[in-house]
């Protein structure tokens, strides 16, 4: 089984084309276990299966390193159009692909036909609390969360998965291995959640800290970026284009109708399973 390795700004994930079906659904969440295991395996945030679909160009699958699987991937999408278009699975620039929280559609960036960064539709947000999941009425906008004896402001959505966004003075002094799976354990969320951990730098600039639901800390996330983003903007901090600095790198997000998110995506290495 061949796979390829790659990252989204340091966010890293195993590919494997499984359109033939060898990766039988039973046995995904287990293999995701035992490949993303650093220093033991390959070691990864997460697997993409790529697969067929009837309503998009492509399937993505993703599960992350814990085995849950994970409905979207900002950085995963970026990586799975670029293995795509390199590996000759789909030969246009443009394209969907059919995701657990949707159809997205992408549009690569190409110098001498190689992909080097990918842009994202990333749909729509949703503010109802029923939709993220989470356990309150109506919208949690700049909300009280208590965890640990202590109140938190939260502002939380969807962008296909469940976002909780936290503003705070210092991002890289924030306790963030700490409170991230508190908060991402919290009752709050019967499916769990993702916690951003947000810095505003200036109109169109914030910095960013993603625990990621299933994976910990990560050194990128595009749907947490893209939350950030979204939820800056609706509490006016920020302009509906910025640029959110990750400890992995940089992601152009913009808000319109729909959250537009660019940015790399990366080859490290390939190999045999």
């Amino acid at each position: 089984m061949r796979f390829w390795k790659m990252h989204g700004l340091g966010n890293d994930f195993i590919l494997i084309d499984n359109r033939d079906g060898a990766i039988r659904e039973a046995g995904m969440a287990d293999l995701a276990r035992k490949l993303c295991e650093r220093r033991l395996s390959i070691g990864a945030d997460g697997i993409l299966l790529i697969g067929d679909s009837n309503v998009a160009d492509l399937q993505m699958r993703i599960f992350n390193a814990d085995g849950s699987e994970a409905e979207m991937c900002g950085n995963g999408i970026r990586c799975l159009a670029k293995y795509c278009y390199e590996n000759a699975i789909v030969k246009k620039t443009e394209f969907t692909v059919d995701t657990l929280a949707g159809r997205r559609q992408v549009w690569l960036i190409l110098k001498d036909n190689v992909v080097e960064a990918v842009r994202v539709d990333m749909g729509t947000v949703e503010w109802e609390c029923s939709k993220i999941p989470m356990q309150c009425e109506g919208t949690a906008i700049n909300s009280d969360l208590h965890a640990e004896g202590k109140n938190y402001k939260v502002t939380c959505l969807s962008m296909g998965n469940p976002h909780c966004v936290i503003f705070v003075e210092n991002v890289d002094e924030f306790p963030v291995e700490h409170l991230g799976p508190i908060i991402e354990n919290h009752e709050a969320f019967p499916h769990k959640t993702n916690v951003e951990f947000v810095q505003i730098i200036k109109r169109d600039t914030i910095k960013v800290r993603v625990w990621e639901r299933g994976c910990g800390e990560t050194l990128a996330c595009g749907t947490g970026a893209c939350a950030s983003t979204v939820a800056a903007h609706k509490l006016g901090y920020t302009s509906p284009k910025v640029n959110v600095h990750l400890l992995g790198g940089v992601l152009e997000v913009g808000v319109a109708n729909h959250v537009y998110m660019t940015g790399p995506a990366v080859k490290v290495f390939e190999g045999t399973l």
